[in-house]
């Protein structure tokens, strides 16, 4: 049975977490990174396919090469974030499927079907992007999701030689709360959803 979690829980994923923008001088270890994807990596994707795929540009002259494919309004910001999390969806996502998903032949469902294979690497690798965002705030880290980037700029330089294709970028690692504006305005239910 999974219990409830508390309203202390709820808070730091939902309630009080906002999208940072400015940030402390505190360094994010690559240990917390290592168990942010292990994390991210348990979240379910259709038949496992888990097509996400992550570099994290946390050194100066990482940043630097990135910077130049950054949209006027996310320079500073990703320049002074801690990490700048790229998420890619793999285009080959399905070579891996006899391992992630090896009762059935589901690597036959997708070869040679460009269509079925972006629209599924994009989906899925949007579902985990929701994830890491949320693995990142239960382990203590503020994001700054973003796009406003140049992705053929970034797959050129981060992922060159790789199947893998951009989908968006986040910032990460300890927001400065003095520098939140007020929370946008969110729909009310009945203005978003139906109960049949």
């Amino acid at each position: 049975m999974t219990d409830r979690l508390t309203d202390a829980s709820f808070a730091q994923l939902f309630h009080e977490a906002r999208t940072h923008n400015a940030w402390q001088d505190r360094d994010v270890t690559d240990d917390v990174l290592r168990e942010l994807v292990s994390l991210v990596l348990l979240g379910p994707t259709s038949a496992n396919c888990s097509p996400a795929r992550f570099v994290f540009v946390k050194s100066r002259e990482a940043k630097e090469q990135l910077k130049p494919f950054l949209s006027e309004g996310n320079r500073e910001k990703t320049m002074q974030a801690p990490v700048c999390a790229i998420l890619g969806n793999d285009q080959e996502f399905y070579e891996h499927l006899p391992k992630l998903f090896p009762h059935t032949d589901a690597k036959s469902w997708f070869a040679g079907k460009p269509e079925k294979i972006a629209e599924t690497a994009f989906r899925n690798g949007s579902l985990q992007g929701g994830y890491l965002i949320m693995a990142a705030r239960a382990l203590g880290l503020d994001c700054g999701p973003m796009s406003g980037f140049d992705p053929a700029g970034v797959d050129a330089t981060f992922f060159a030689g790789t199947t893998v294709k951009s989908n968006f970028l986040c910032n990460l690692g300890y927001g400065d709360r003095t520098a939140l504006l007020p929370r946008s305005p969110r729909f009310d239910f009945d203005q978003v959803a139906r109960i049949l």
